[in-house]
């Protein structure tokens, strides 16, 4: 049984309402290109925005300054090495542009359980084998949803993306979802599509097979 409405016929950005953070529903929503973002409201909404905020990897922008600062880093990059980690260092990191964390510790046992099931994972930054920094998100079925990164060395999250996206483009994924704009992506090359423009780039990633981890 179907928890969502098809988003392309949404009228707005909020396709559903409900508190259900299972694997299963976890899972069905963002293989439809909807994810949940917590918001003082209850139940909880489940967003599909009407324009999408993509990175497509042909069109990854890095600029002096962060070319730069990957030549020279120390910093090693793995995958799904420190999901628990990750996810709570995103919480715990402070966001001057919002109001606390929408990582709640609801939100942090669902996503350990979807990582457990194979569909959540993370990018880390280490120095010296301390965690420096990182990013976790979702695979949507060969599309990589981007949720929450944080750092705790200077450039140790953008430098995780970048990683994140060297990785992805060996799998065969064109790109990143990146869900919302904000200044950081955008600086980065990603820009603003339509629902329907991202309902059918996930749909023909998911039916190409790409398998991303």
């Amino acid at each position: 049984m179907s928890h969502f409405p098809d988003p392309r016929y949404a009228p707005g950005d909020v396709v559903a309402m409900g508190e259900d953070l299972r694997v299963p529903t976890l899972r069905e929503a963002y293989r439809k290109g909807i994810f949940p973002w917590p918001h003082e409201t209850v139940p909880l909404p489940w967003f599909s925005p009407r324009r999408r905020a993509v990175l497509l990897l042909d069109e990854l922008h890095v600029g002096r300054s962060l070319r730069k600062a990957a030549r020279r880093s120390t910093l090693a990059f793995t995958i799904d090495r420190d999901f628990r980690a990750v996810i709570r260092a995103c919480a715990a990191a402070e966001r001057p542009d919002q109001d606390g964390t929408w990582i709640h510790p609801n939100i942090i046992t669902a996503y350990i359980r979807l990582h457990d099931a194979g569909d959540a994972h993370s990018i880390e930054a280490w120095q010296d084998g301390e965690l420096a920094g990182g990013l976790y998100g979702v695979d949507a079925g060969g599309v990589f949803t981007g949720e929450s990164m944080f750092h705790l060395a200077p450039n140790a999250s953008k430098l995780a993306l970048l990683h994140l996206a060297d990785y992805l483009r060996t799998r065969g994924c064109r790109l990143i979802d990146c869900q919302v704009m904000t200044p950081h992506m955008r600086s980065l090359g990603a820009r603003e599509i339509s629902r329907g423009k991202f309902l059918d780039l996930l749909a023909e990633a998911q039916s190409s097979g790409v398998k991303l981890f």
